[in-house]
């Protein structure tokens, strides 16, 4: 296989998460170019990694077929003659994707939704791991073909710009660990009352905290209100740039979050994190290594398509402060080994 091309449309951390079975196909065919094709706001996480011969950055508004600007990145796709596509995507916009590249071998998963034209994609369909299997296991599935194995220790890998690492110390501003607030659906976000009375119990040992939050304004409006319960908490200036983002957490010694693709980032980059789950399942999720740890909350019965969850006992809140400063210790006794 001269060319092979690799598809991943879906959230951020859903990107950092195929990372290891992007390497296995290039590790088990070395003399191959292998491209790969995301959303543009995804391309960070892939630049600085050397073994992706190219990136291409598809553009994406959600809801939103933009032809313009898509069909001339489709016809410099079609140019490339690729022999192999695989899409990890099962959505329907990898799989058209897939069908409008050309390439002489295309392969994808059987997903159980999408439009009734999506098997036709694919000259051969993969069948979906179940959903509790871990999802980098569900990304090396669909490279089995490959005659590639299921890993004994998948690790991330996510390279940062060393040209901004200056400017991502003057911003930790000294701090050591991050604590992000937001996720992509607020019923995985830890209520900000357990926040703070973390950062109390972390503080008192010496540890420099600082929190974080995504670009838009619902997630700037949650690092409003945590400064509204105590208005000393450092916070990080917002940043539109995934880039500058990275090399922050590059510069961590560790990180806290809910369910979300800078838990991932941080995984990635080699920093300590500890998972707060709740609705999703940290058997599926969590970043794999002896570095990370992860709670898992309570019973949830709200629904996975949800937003927000209407439970009167949601699940992430019954993980406590006192479980996360538990992990918070262990987290800081290996660092000291």
């Amino acid at each position: 296989m001269r060319k092979i091309l690799a598809i991943r449309f879906k959230f951020l951390g859903d990107v950092a998460v195929t990372i290891p079975a992007l390497r296995a196909v290039k590790t088990k065919l070395p003399d191959s170019e292998l491209h790969v094709v995301v959303a543009e706001e995804a391309v960070p996480i892939l630049r600085h990694l050397p073994w992706i011969d190219r990136l291409w950055a598809f553009p994406r508004t959600r809801g939103k077929v933009q032809l313009g600007r898509s069909l001339p990145l489709i016809r410099r796709l079609r140019r490339e003659r690729f022999d192999i596509s695989i899409d990890f995507s099962g959505n329907d916009r990898g799989a058209i994707l897939s069908l409008l590249t050309g390439a002489k071998m295309r392969v994808g998963p059987i997903a159980p939704r999408g439009f009734l034209g999506r098997k036709h994609c694919y000259h051969q369909s993969i069948e979906e791991l179940p959903y509790y299997h871990h999802e980098l296991m569900r990304n090396f599935h669909l490279i089995t073909f490959l005659g590639i194995p299921y890993p004994e220790k998948p690790q991330l890998e996510i390279r940062s710009d060393p040209v901004l690492t200056e400017k991502a110390k003057a911003l930790l501003g000294g701090h050591q660990y991050i604590c992000h607030l937001s996720t992509s659906r607020e019923k995985k976000e830890w209520p900000l009352e357990n926040w703070v009375r973390f950062y109390h119990k972390a503080t008192e040992t010496g540890a420099r905290v600082i929190f974080s939050s995504g670009p838009t304004d619902r997630e700037q409006t949650m690092l409003k209100e945590l400064l509204k319960l105590d208005s000393t908490l450092p916070v990080l200036p917002p940043t539109d740039s995934l880039d500058l983002f990275l090399a922050v957490l590059n510069e961590a010694r560790g990180f806290i979050s809910g369910d979300t693709g800078p838990l991932h980032f941080a995984a990635g980059l080699g920093v300590p994190t500890i998972g707060i789950f709740g609705p999703t399942d940290s058997r599926r999720w969590a970043p794999p290594g002896a570095i990370h740890q992860s709670v898992q909350g309570g019973f949830c019965p709200c629904s996975g398509h949800a937003s927000s969850c209407q439970y009167e006992h949601p699940c992430i809140a019954q993980v406590s402060s006192e479980e996360i400063f538990h992990c918070f210790e262990d987290m800081r006794k290996l660092e000291e080994k």
